[in-house]
């Protein structure tokens, strides 16, 4: 049954709130997701079979689509929605008799669909990477990813065995680009979170070609989650693990103006590094998923979740993964610095908090002297271990328990002050803003130390009316999880109000909501959320899902008539790009 919901504020502490239901008259009594427990996540009230029906929808491969085709819309469109929604995710998840052990190894698959005068078309292709035609090429996995270790074939020969033994001594990670899609100057590419990046024609699909970050500026890895200002400058972060000085994190920016692939130089070419920030430990650098960016700072949380860099120089030697040398220090801080944007320079607080894992970022702001950053937290690193594809194969109890105790997702909000000096009062709270209830609180020995205010709980893949990315914002849409690895709904959350909205239909599956601001639009919320739904009912086609921005009512579907896979991220071209 398709509604939406809408949640009223809580008025006490009992933090209750009731639910409509649109097509119902009912209500029901549910605790309120502003309540000050962190309740583990449980699949209460769904039976064993809706768990297995959603698992399936992880452990089967996806299909290409090469040629677009047209797809059936019911509602109405808006006739200035004009242009195409690219995504990316993990889509082949086997090779011959070989398997991959992760989900998030599977090999990109890029999805478009396209708004063109009231309709809708969809294609879709696997991304030719080196390590597809490789993959291809043998007929079974032979390039390594993050969760899955590949050693030669007994069959080959010893000469061939020691040569890829000895390649393995300084590992060159696979290039499936399958996280997301991003923008360098006006080029496009499907990228991940290693060296490599994949250039890709937003029409066709088509792979152009390859381009490593090592060539132009010394980073191992990067993040797939960049920022775009209003000139289009592009912001990013890396890691520098070997190269030219000590271990750093490294921040820089690549110009609007970089495109220029057809001269074979990419649009990393003019690359600008802002700065540069040594590893706290050596050997043991935080993992970042993505960062913060205000009008004239970056936000960088260098959280205890980290790499073990000895272990993952030994890894194939000592026959375990990539991902596990990822590990999560419980006793350890989280520490929060802040870079001007223009100069480069940190600033001198020391602030810091509780220990959590964060990959998404939602956005951050300035006003009245502080800092403000919201992002999604969790209190451990469960979550990449429930993607292993052995723990997806689960029957469903035997998942429902294996996964009783892990951590839900935190949409939470920390606030920093820039007026603090060596002067501050100490065990005082030193955020003065009206409207949160977030502190900073000056210690003994200078360092101010944080806590957050929850603003949601069980939201992932947040997503904004990105006009709004880096100012003071309103609203944050988002894919709520709320018994299982695959989020079953979307949500719109108010943070004035402390209500949200949420879609949703029976036995379906939306991907991250995309918004799209209306020409002209002044309300930060005036425009439309995009998602890619999928059911395990056969008799449930995929669909392009088309929202009202304001009040998640369905304006249009578009039913379409192919095979269509779970992505994670994407990006909206306007048609006028």
């Amino acid at each position: 049954m398709e509604y939406f919901k809408l949640h009223k504020q809580c008025h006490d502490s009992s933090y209750v709130t009731f639910i409509g239901l649109a097509q119902t008259d009912k209500w029901k009594r549910v605790p309120c997701p502003h309540g000050p427990e962190l309740s583990r996540t449980a699949a209460v009230g769904k039976s064993p079979s809706d768990l297995k029906k959603m698992q399936s929808l992880f452990l089967q491969n996806g299909k290409e689509t090469p040629e677009p085709v047209k797809a059936h819309v019911q509602g109405h469109l808006p006739t200035w929605l004009q242009g195409t929604l690219m995504r990316n995710g993990p889509a082949l998840f086997s090779v011959g008799e070989s398997e991959y052990n992760h989900w998030f190894d599977g090999m990109s698959l890029i999805h478009s669909f396209t708004f063109k005068d009231g309709d809708v078309f969809y294609r879709s292709k696997f991304l030719k990477s080196q390590t597809y035609k490789k993959n291809m090429k043998e007929g079974r996995i032979v390039v390594s990813e993050f969760g899955t270790m590949v050693y030669p074939d007994p069959c080959k020969n010893i000469f061939s065995r020691a040569m890829t033994h000895l390649s393995n001594i300084i590992p060159d990670f696979t290039d499936n680009n399958m996280i997301n899609i991003i923008r360098y100057g006006q080029d496009y590419y499907a990228s991940s979170e290693i060296n490599y990046m994949t250039q890709i024609d937003p029409a066709s699909l088509e792979t152009i070609g390859r381009i490593n970050y090592r060539n132009h500026i010394s980073i191992n890895l990067a993040t797939a989650h960049p920022h775009y200002d209003d000139e289009g400058n592009t912001y990013n972060m890396g890691t520098a693990i070997m190269g030219l000085g000590p271990p750093k994190y490294v921040i820089f920016k690549v110009p609007a103006d970089a495109s220029g692939w057809e001269k074979k130089e990419g649009a990393l070419r003019q690359v600008q590094q802002i700065c540069s920030l040594p590893f706290r430990s050596t050997l043991s650098p935080s993992y970042f998923h993505s960062f913060g960016l205000t009008e004239n700072f970056i936000v960088f949380v260098e959280q205890p979740f980290k790499v073990n860099i000895a272990k993952l120089a030994t890894a194939y030697f000592r026959g375990i993964n990539w991902g596990s040398c990822l590990h999560f220090d419980k006793d350890a801080s989280t520490f929060f610095h802040l870079f001007h944007r223009r100069t480069g320079k940190r600033v001198s607080t020391s602030f810091y908090g509780d220990p959590l894992v964060v990959f998404h970022h939602i956005n951050a702001y300035e006003t009245e002297e502080h800092v403000v950053f919201d992002l999604i937290a969790y209190q451990d690193s469960n979550l990449y271990d429930m993607f292993y594809m052995k723990n997806l194969r689960l029957n469903a109890e035997s998942f429902i328990e294996a996964n009783a105790n892990a951590s839900p997702p935190v949409s939470q909000r920390f606030v920093l002050p820039l007026h603090v000096t060596k002067d501050s009062p100490k065990e005082s709270n030193l955020v003065n803003l009206a409207d949160t209830t977030a502190t900073a609180v000056m210690k003994d020995d200078g360092q101010v130390y944080c806590q957050p205010q929850m603003l949601f709980l069980g939201l992932e893949l947040p997503n904004i009316n990105y006009k709004f990315n880096g100012k003071k914002y309103r609203y944050f849409y988002g894919s709520k999880v709320d018994w299982s690895t695959q989020p079953n709904k979307i949500i719109k959350v108010d943070t004035v109000a402390k209500t949200h909205l949420e879609w949703h239909q029976d036995n379906c599956y939306p991907s991250e909501p995309v918004f799209v601001a209306s020409p002209g639009a002044v309300d930060e919320d005036d425009g439309v959320i995009l998602s890619s739904v999928i059911s395990p009912d056969p008799n449930t086609s995929p669909f392009m899902l088309v929202l009202d921005a304001k009040t998640l009512t369905e304006l249009a579907r578009a039913n379409i008539p192919a095979n269509v896979h779970l992505d994670l991220h994407g990006l909206f071209i306007p048609s006028d790009n």
